[in-house]
């Protein structure tokens, strides 16, 4: 029985009719978000060009809209023909997300463009404007002695207005794991040679404003960069493999993702918006009662590690009991069967598991990987089983694998190494989804590109990598809580974060190094802690050793913290210092305060909560965690609503709290 529910109230009208879209004759259409603080102006002068205003202020100057086809380019000698809006307002369940119930409300004008010359081509602007942002995308409707197109680039500019400060990440190429440092820097300063990941934050100070620029419902189109060009951004589509001049081909009628802007005064909001998930496509799997979010073991992150009683470890029966009977006790929900010595639990001839041998077959288990016994012992146990997969061995045997995994008692995968978003790649994700749905098997998506709200449509997406994170710690020095607080203000605003936590053996900066087995972690015991519930995933890990965790304060924490949320609020937040982020789940609620290097108290109003007193149970950082990080304090408290919460925050710290009410 299909679990999503929706219930859609949609008035149409033609323009003219309409208060909150104004066309006037100088080819000039406006519109506004619900609450009017959001504003969008079209113009047709010699091409296309659109702005966009927060409270009457300029955040995006005129910036000019052109595509170029495989026969021209479309942006000239256009003809605006007559808009068509239209309100929504629209409540749908999530299976998984950051919200149960997620109410949309938003404006919405078609803006019709045809050329006046030959070959008459059409596209249609459609802009929706919610209270949280605006966003647009093209169509391509069916036209006169067409049937499909081949798009050479999309030049969506964004001429951001004055001087903005940016939070950005520059990549080298298009094949990439999406996995590097972020950025704070104005907008004159950002280097033109690089793509520019998205989301990507900007801060106007002038205007009192933030937007995060990004895409929503990427689906069988090609992802979206930004490229400092001429003093503005424009967006860069990922090439088609093969045909470097290709960015997109396909059949009439289609459409391009939404390029997004989500906008407010306070950062937080930005955060606790569910515009992603408004403009993707509503839930294409017709029973979600199968999928079951939680926490998983990631055993290859600790280095295999097993007890000296498991006689042989590797990939076989024992080594993988050793972890599920662990699970049951732990109520962790899924162990994870990946590797051993950097060998797949399948056959694979290849030298390392990224690039896969020529025999590579993910349906002929290596010798001593019974699947049907390990996944039967695990379900007698109330565990999980998810298999770790390369996406091409996968691919290659899509359908018999998926329907083997099902045989066997699988519950779900992670699938590695894309490291592409272009068009044929976003087209086999989307496959990847829709296949395993057929045999309830839910996905994570590692080396691979941003979410774009697709967690609605097909919500046995769990979660995926595309950040920099803890598991460096392994080969690198890289990850620092400097590193780690710049994700809830970019990648995660796109949706769920996969950032490998639950790392238990902290230590001091300068004792840190690093370590392929028993890895370390830098930031204190309370960082770590806070990480579960600020960082967004429906899948987190439990990565460490089974004697890291044993008998180790703040473990309580991340065996019962949930991982889908009711609702969301950001109470405090700067960027690059410090948030907090409270999420409720049935009457409780949990939350995290995540710090930077630099020691801080801050202030958590508690105007979050529901009437009523609660007794909070929470971990801070102990006086002395600058010299030993994985020392916290445990407290107890009872607070309501009308309190302010003051926490002191280490260096690297952070600040885990359960609020239950009396």
């Amino acid at each position: 029985m299909k679990q999503i529910k929706v219930i859609k109230v949609v008035a149409f009208s033609i323009v003219c009719m309409l208060a909150f879209v104004t066309v006037s004759a100088q080819k000039t259409v406006k519109l506004s978000s619900p609450n009017g603080n959001i504003g969008f102006t079209f113009r047709l002068d010699e091409t296309p060009v659109y702005s966009v205003t927060f409270k009457k202020k300029s955040l995006i100057a005129d910036s000019p809209l052109t595509l170029e086809f495989s026969d021209g380019p479309f942006g000239k000698n256009l003809n605006l023909g007559k808009t068509v809006s239209r309100t929504g307002d629209e409540t749908y369940d999530l299976v998984v997300g950051k919200a149960k119930q997620v109410h949309s409300h938003y404006k919405e004008v078609t803006i019709p463009l045809k050329e006046q010359k030959a070959p008459f081509r059409e596209v249609r602007l459609v802009v929706r404007a919610f209270d949280d942002g605006i966003a647009f995308r093209y169509e391509f409707p069916e036209q006169s002695g067409k049937s499909s197109f081949v798009l050479y680039d999309e030049f969506t500019t964004f001429n951001l207005s004055g001087n903005p400060l940016g939070l950005v990440m520059y990549l080298e190429s298009y094949t990439t794991s999406h996995e590097d440092f972020y950025f704070r820097e104005n907008l004159d300063k950002m280097r033109p040679d690089k793509l520019i990941e998205m989301p990507a934050l900007f801060e106007f100070t002038e205007q009192k404003a933030y937007m995060a620029i990004t895409e929503a419902n990427l689906v069988n189109y090609a992802g979206m960069y930004l490229s400092k060009e001429n003093g503005m951004l424009r967006g860069k589509l990922s090439p088609y493999p093969g045909k470097p001049k290709v960015k997109v081909e396909a059949a009439l009628p289609h459409k391009s993702p939404w390029r997004t802007m989500i906008i407010s005064d306070r950062v937080g909001a930005l955060v606790e918006s569910n515009i992603l998930t408004n403009l993707a496509d509503p839930c294409k799997i017709e029973d979600t009662s199968w999928l079951k979010p939680g926490k998983t073991t990631w055993m290859w992150w600790n280095g295999n590690v097993v007890s000296d009683y498991v006689n042989p470890p590797g990939n076989n029966f024992q080594t993988h009991q050793y972890y599920i009977d662990w699970c049951a006790v732990k109520k962790i929900n899924y162990h994870a069967l990946i590797d051993y010595g950097e060998k797949p639990w399948y056959t694979d001839d290849g030298v390392y598991v990224a690039n896969p041998g020529p025999n590579a077959d993910v349906t002929k288990p290596v010798k001593g990987m019974n699947m049907k016994k390990i996944c039967d012992y695990a379900h007698s146990k109330g565990v999980g089983i998810m298999v770790w997969v390369h996406w091409k061995v996968l691919h290659d045997k899509i359908d018999e694998a998926y329907a083997l995994f099902e045989q066997w008692g699988v519950s779900g995968m992670m699938i590695d190494f894309m490291n592409r978003d272009d068009q044929e790649m976003i087209l086999m994700q989307e496959e990847f989804l829709a296949k395993a749905a057929k045999h309830h098997l839910w996905i994570q998506f590692d080396g691979a590109s941003k979410p774009s709200g697709l967690n609605r449509t097909y919500p046995n997406e769990f979660t995926r990598e595309g950040a920099m994170n803890n598991e460096f710690n392994k080969w690198s020095n890289n990850i620092n809580a400097d590193h780690d607080i710049n994700i809830p203000f970019t990648r995660m605003l796109a949706g769920a974060t996969s950032y490998l936590l639950g790392g238990f053996r902290a230590v001091p900066q300068s004792e840190f190094r690093p370590k392929f087995t028993r890895p370390f972690v830098k930031g204190t015991r309370c960082h770590m802690l806070a990480s579960y519930a600020v960082i967004e995933s429906y899948l987190h890990m439990v990565p460490d050793t089974q004697d890291s965790y044993e008998g180790q304060p703040g473990f309580d924490w991340v065996q019962n913290i949930p991982t889908v949320w009711d609702e969301t609020r950001v109470p405090d937040a700067k960027i690059g210092e410090y948030i907090a982020i409270a999420r409720k789940k049935n009457d409780e609620w949990y939350a995290g305060a995540l710090n930077n290097s630099t020691a801080r108290n801050v202030k958590i109003p508690l105007d979050f909560l529901d009437e009523g007193q609660y007794t909070v149970e929470m971990y801070v950082d102990a006086p002395d965690s600058e010299t030993n990080p994985n020392n916290l304090v445990q407290q107890t408290k009872t607070v309501s609503k009308k309190d302010v919460m003051e926490v002191a925050l280490a260096a690297s710290g952070g600040a885990a709290m359960h609020f239950k009410k009396q």
